[in-house]
Parts: C-alpha cells; structure tokens; sequence
C-alpha cells in the first residue's frame, strides 16, 4: 500500500501488519513492525523502479551495469526514508503509534555482501547513479553468510558466521522466472558444421547449476529514478542426472553463496573462489544479454547499448564468458564478436601490489570452466601475436601474456579485454602506467585514465551527521544537500568564532553519541572530552595498523618512565577485521588488545591515552565513527593504497588527516594544502629508492624509541604467553620490515605531536576542521560517477519528470 501523509501511512501500516502477520500492532513483535515497515517502504521503490525500467524501455536507453563480488550497503530503512522524503511522516506516525522509528531502524542487520573499501565504494556508486537519475544497476551475488562476524575473545580476533539473513532481506524481491542455467566441469565437444564450414563448441557432461536472481532497489535521493542491484543465488537444477549422488551435489552447490571470500588457501577454497567469479558474471551477462534480444533483433548493436564497468578482477572472466555467448550461443565469428565484446568492458583496477594481482592455475580453470577457459587461450594467442607484430619483443610479450607460467593472469585478461582501465586516485593511476602496468600503457595508452574515488555525502553527512548537517544549512542554506559541490561556500566562514564554537559543540555531541553507542553495544566507556583519534579499515600489513600501536607503546613508555611527561588526553580508535588465516594481523589485533587492557588498569597511564578495538568493524560502526572523530588515521605505506575512501569520509566530517602521501590522501592535501592537514613519512619514490639498501635493524639500533618499543614485543610486558608477538617482531627485525614501519617511526611520532599542539588551540583547530569539510566536495561520489559517465560509460540521465 502506498502513503504520503501521516495519516495514510497509519492506515497502510496498520492494515498490512494485519495481513501480513495477522496481528494488531499491541500484538506485533518489533521484528514484525519493522519487517512491515520495510514492506510499505519497498512497495514504494518498486514502483519506481518499474517507472524507470518503462522510461528506459521506450526509449532504448544504454545502460551500465556494475560487477563487483561486494557490495557494502549498510542498513538501508534510514536511507531510502531519507531518500525518498518519507522519513518525517514515518516517525510521526509510528510516534502516535508508541513507537520508536531508531528501535525499528536497529533491528535491521547490515547487509552481508562485502569486506571493505571495494564493497563501500560500490554501495556509494549505486547511490550517486541513481540519485543523479543514471541507468547503472549493480550485479553480484546473494552471499547466505557475511564475511564473518568478529568477536574478541581472549583479546584474540575468533571468526564467527555473520548470518545478516537471521530475519531475511526485506528489500529483496525473488525472480525465479528469470533464472541462468551456469555451468561447470564436463568437457568440450568440438564438432565440423559442413554447411557453414565452422567449428561448433559445445560444452558436455557439465555440472549445472540454477542462478536464482534476487532485486533491491537502489532509491536515489529526490528522484523516482531507482535502480536495482541484483543478486544471484545459486540453486539445484532440474537438469541434475539421475545416477549421481544429489546430496553431494547440493552441498557443492550451496557453497557457491555460502560466504563472501572463502579462506583460498586450500585448493578446494581455490575452486570455491573461480565458482563464485565465474557465478556471478556468467549469471549477470546471460540476464542482460537475454534483456537485450527483447528490444533488439541481435547482438550487433549491444556495445552501443551496454556498458560493464568491472570493480577489480574478479569479474575478469566476463570477458571469456561474453565471447562464449556470441560464439557459441549467437554463432557469431570470433573477429566480429571481439570488436563487439572489447568495447564493452571498462575495467578498475584496486591495487598497486604484484602480489596481489589476481591469478589462478591454469588446470583449475581448465578443469572447472573448459569452455571458457579455451577462450582464454585463444585471447591469449591472438594478443601474444598483436604485441609481436608491434615491437618485435619478445620479452614484451611474455610480460603482458595473459597466460603465463601456468597461471591465467586476470588482471591482463581485463585490460585486453577492455576499452577502458582506470586506478582510483591519482598517484595510483600514475603508479599503474609508470610501473605496474607500464607494458600495457606503451602499447595502449588510450585505454588508461584515473577515476579518484568518492563517497555519497548523502549516507555519510546528511543522514549519518544530522548535527552538522543542520549547522552547515542555517550557515550556507540547503543548496548543498542537492548540490554539493555548494559546500564551498563553508570557506567564507571558517574564521567566525561562532561558527567555530558551533562546530566543537557539534563535533562533542557526536563524540557523545559514538561513547552511548560503545557503551551499550561493547560496555566501553570512553571519554569525550579526549582527542577520538582513529584508524577505521581492514587490517593489513600495507596499512600499518602496526606503526600505530608501537606509537602507543611509545607513550605508554613515556608516561610511565617520566614523571613529568603530559599530552592531552587521547583515545586511539581501532576498527578492523584479519582475514581468517592472515596470521601476521590477526597477532597486530591481539596486540592492539593487549595493550588497551594494559593502558587501562594502568592508573597513570589510563589518565593520558586509552586504547579501543570495536570488533565487528562495519558500516553502521563507520556511521558513528566517523563524524565523532578528530584525527583520520591513514598512514599506509607511500605507493601502497590505491586510494581509501575512509579518509574521504573523516574529511567529510571534520576531521584531520593524519597520513602519508599515498592514495587519496594526495589529493586531500592538494585541496586543503599541506598546512591544513598532518603529512608525515617517505614518499612513494623516496620507498622504492631507499627499497635495496633499507636496514630495519639500522633504525632499531640507532633510535633508543624504537628498540624499547620493539623489545617490549618479546619481555612479557604485554603478554604473559612467552613468543606471543614474536611473529610481530620476525617481521619488523628479521624480514627487515617490508612496509618501512621503522623508517616512519619518528616523523610519526613528530607528526602526533603536532596533532596535539594544534588541538590545544581549539580555534585554530575547529578552522582546520571546517577547512576540510568546505574541501570535501571534491570527494563526493557524485562527482566519481559524473567522470565516469563522461571519459568512460557514455549514458545519458533519466528526466525525471516523466517517470510517471
């Protein structure tokens, strides 16, 4: 049922409550109300997304679908309220009703279907497509389980099952009618068409599997435009042989959704990892291009009306699959098919470390996706023989083979593949073609172009920041709530000392919310009235969670050896999830425990600093983090992080950026200037000079802070299990420190003390705060996709007004 006023929404809530549970409102439990809330909420975006698929429909519209394995959305009620302009009549009604909306709201679990940055930065793009009225719908899968959840026990990271489905999707919609028969295993039968004198290739005795789509709409803000982001659940076919045991096939089956990034580190893992890629993007191309033969009579014209944007490799296989449609599917003859299908696919790379460069054995592709994989081959062929033919090289060429040393290299499958590459910040996209994939810009250098990254202001200011959302309003009016780069009207004001203090009283009543939120979710209690400084993101070696806690170990040293040392009183935030079985971080997490417990029945100690882990890092965690902190915390090693978009997020709400030059954060200093915010550290050319004759042992020789700090890991003060951080200490003295922590230590430690001079001034601390959020319009996600429609995806917006 459908409402707009308080009155009509009453009505519907009431009524739908009733038939859907059989129960009155006394009677509902508070899972039954929100889940009827969802409902009304959902019926009303659905409606809009039927208006949007008509509109497009008749008018033959290009469309850019995004393939990404996560995406992080958070909890959707507040936001597609806010979106959709009905949060005010919602809590009014519910209001007359004895209701609560936020007791509604906390009942929604975040949704399960990422891990980190590449999930959020999705969840941001299908904000701004859709809120800037764009076709861009998402694809990906429907994971049963999350990552994990997080639990600290015995200061220890242990991993249980996130089951965000304990209550179902409310926001999903089933479409079994529209399912896609997937394929594994079997063989490839090649037989002669003598007619047409043509090899016919037809993949036999396969395992197949049914992948069941399920729709969210994604609401924009002020607009019917809604897209959808589609999941794909994977399902028993009816096409199962008889003579097999079912049982063994459902379980192989189920494995496919069961969890996002299943532990690769056994080959069985391995496999469970290509099926979920290969899953998914199989799944996503065989629905559009059946979408497609709707309005067209072929295929000839599909890059001209679809365009497939690929977050990272793990949809690298698109490119493969898409071929085997067109060859094998729509008989097309490979040389058209391939000027058809390479002008199709954009791809963004995430990473600037070779290490991490996707690639798997080529027995197992070849194993589990025969057909495609002969594909692979034969791109692999064809593009080995262009670069030949073009520099005579044959190095070149064994550096840009897509198949090499036994290994089917993704990342090259998607830039040959593509028409498009892009990094995510500028130095990243700088390092791409000046050294990770300098090979391939030499050879095609129009295919390379840098999208920095951004966030929507509208979930990480507007709805999640209401305090300073309603100061910046009565200062520069609304216009920047629809408009933001608007926001830079804030500068003009930065130097009154009313609008300062207004600022620090707002920043202190989200620090107040963040300390209710850890109190009665951990029983944590912090201070507000200490400096909230925070490092908020996965944790990883690169990000140098580390260099932070031995900060720490460095004052608490300091306190407890004079008498006389003060700083204002901090506490250092830490959120972060360790992969499973990444041993080195999950012992950086015991660590940064160990010594919070130390620090905190420490009664010197305890006065100056305080440590705190929140488990479970996730989205509705960042809601808070983020806008009560006062120092963003970004301090990976220069060259490593291809952009970050948490650093966006702190600016966006006033906080300081702590960090090196790397990722975006390059680009935050450019905006702000260096004076206003706190760079430290190597730069990304000084790391790679200085790489060959690096000593880590030289710098713990000769700094007396660092040694103690270091030597602390192994003399039992934060541990009475003897060895239990000698991992930690392996890796910075004997594997000589990899990510130059040691080489950083002491322009950190000056960088901190900085920090706490400015801070002392709380004027020209709240300027520098305002200073960044009147900056931050740049970093805005709407901006991202903006460039992306003009360098890359070329679709036109929506007209909203005749989306009736």
């Amino acid at each position: 049922m459908f409402f707009d006023t308080k009155e009509s929404f009453k009505q519907a809530f009431v009524e739908t409550l009733r038939s859907n549970y059989g129960k009155s409102i006394e009677q509902a439990t508070d899972v039954e109300k929100f889940l009827t809330l969802a409902s009304l909420v959902k019926a009303h975006a659905n409606s809009n997304v039927y208006k949007t698929n008509t509109y497009l429909e008749k008018q033959a519209a290009k469309k850019m679908y995004y393939f990404s394995l996560e995406f992080l959305l958070g909890r959707l009620l507040t936001n597609n309220l806010m979106n959709l302009g009905l949060y005010k009549v919602v809590q009014e009604g519910l209001a007359d009703f004895g209701i609560d909306l936020n007791t509604l709201e906390d009942i929604e679990s975040d949704a399960g279907l990422g891990n980190g940055g590449l999930g959020r930065l999705a969840a941001c793009f299908l904000d701004s497509l859709a809120t800037l009225h764009l076709p861009g719908n998402g694809n990906t899968i429907r994971y049963q389980y999350g990552l994990f959840k997080q639990l600290i026990t015995n200061n220890e990271q242990v991993e249980v099952p996130d089951q965000w489905l304990r209550y179902g999707n409310a926001w999903e919609t089933r479409h079994p009618d529209e399912a896609v028969k997937v394929k594994f295993y079997g063989d490839v039968r090649i037989t002669m068409n003598y007619e047409t004198g043509r090899l016919n290739f037809e993949h036999v005795n396969a395992q197949e599997v049914l992948a069941v789509p399920y729709d969210m709409p994604v609401v924009g803000a002020d607009t019917k435009c809604t897209n959808v982001l589609r999941m794909w659940s994977a399902e028993a076919s009816d096409n199962f042989p008889a003579d097999q045991d079912f049982i063994k096939y459902l379980n192989s089956i189920n494995k496919i959704c069961l969890n996002v990034y299943p532990d690769d580190s056994t080959v069985e893992g391995k496999y469970i990892r290509i099926k979920q890629e290969y899953f998914f993007i199989a799944a996503g191309l065989g629905s559009i291009v059946r979408e497609h033969l709707k309005q067209n009579p072929n295929l000839d014209n599909f890059a001209e009306k679809v365009c497939i944007q690929l977050n990272d490799t793990h949809p690298a296989m698109s490119v493969a699959e898409l071929m085997r449609i067109f060859l094998d599917e729509y008989n097309y003859e490979w040389d058209k098919a391939w000027s058809i299908v390479s002008k199709v696919f954009a791809y963004t790379n995430h990473t600037v470390m070779q290490e991490a460069l996707e690639k798997w054995p080529v027995e197992y592709i070849r194993t589990l996706l025969p057909r495609v994989y002969t594909i692979i081959e034969e791109i692999n062929r064809r593009f080995r023989e262009t670069v030949y033919n073009q520099s005579h090289d044959r190095d070149l060429v064994e550096r840009t083979a897509i198949i090499q040393d036994n290994q089917v290299k993704m990342a090259h499958l998607s830039i040959v593949g593509s028409f498009s590459v892009n990094g995510v910040a500028k130095l990243h996209s700088k390092i791409l073609v000046e050294d990770l994939f300098r090979d391939f810009f030499n050879l095609m250098p129009e295919k390379f172009n840098n999208k920095t990254n951004g966030i929507t202001q509208r979930r990480w200011l507007l709805y999640s920041n209401p305090e300073l959302t309603n100061l910046l309003e009565k200062t520069i009016g609304p216009e920047f709530k629809h408009d933001f780069t608007q926001i830079e009207k804030l500068e003009q004001y930065i130097d009154d000392k009313k609008l300062q203090e207004a600022f620090l009283k707002v920043k202190y009543q989200r620090k107040l919310a963040l300390c209710r939120f850890l109190k009665d979710n951990y029983q944590i209690e912090v201070d507000p009235n200490s400096i909230f400084d925070t490092q908020a993101k996965r944790l990883h070696a690169y990000k140098r969670q580390l260099l932070n806690i031995l900060h720490v170990i460095y004052l608490y040293q300091r306190i407890k050896q004079y008498p006389t040392f003060t700083m204002p009183k901090t506490t250092f935030l830490f959120g972060a999830k360790a992969a499973p079985a990444y041993v080195l971080a999950k012992k950086i997490i015991k660590l940064i425990n160990c010594v919070a417990e130390k620090v905190d029945n420490d009664p010197v100690a305890s006065k100056f600093i305080k440590v705190v882990f929140i488990p479970n890092y996730r989205v509705t965690v960042a809601e808070y983090l983020m806008n009560a902190s006062d120092v963003s915390e970004q301090i990976s090693t220069a060259g490593k992080e291809a952009s970050g978009t948490g650093n966006m997020k702190f600016m966006m709400n006033g906080a300081i950026t702590l960090g090196t030059l790397d990722g975006a954060n390059v680009e935050i200093s450019e905006r702000v200037g260096l004076e206003n915010c706190e760079i430290f550290g190597l730069k990304a050319n000084e790391i790679e000079n200085m790489r060959s004759t690096y000593s880590s042992v030289d710098y713990y020789k000769q700094d007396a802070r660092i040694k103690q700090a270091v030597d602390s890991l192994l003399d039992g003060t934060f541990s009475s299990v003897q060895d239990d951080f000698i991992d930690i200490y392996n890796d910075l003295i004997i594997r000589n420190d990899e990510y130059f922590v040691l080489a950083d230590f002491a322009a950190y430690v000056k960088a901190h003390e900085h920090i706490n001079a400015l801070y002392s001034d709380r004027s020209a601390w709240a300027r520098l705060c305002l200073l960044n959020i009147a900056k931050s319009a740049y970093f805005s996600s709407d901006r991202t996709i903006l460039d992306y429609v003009r360098d890359v995806w070329h679709i036109k917006a929506i007209d909203n007004s005749k989306l009736k």
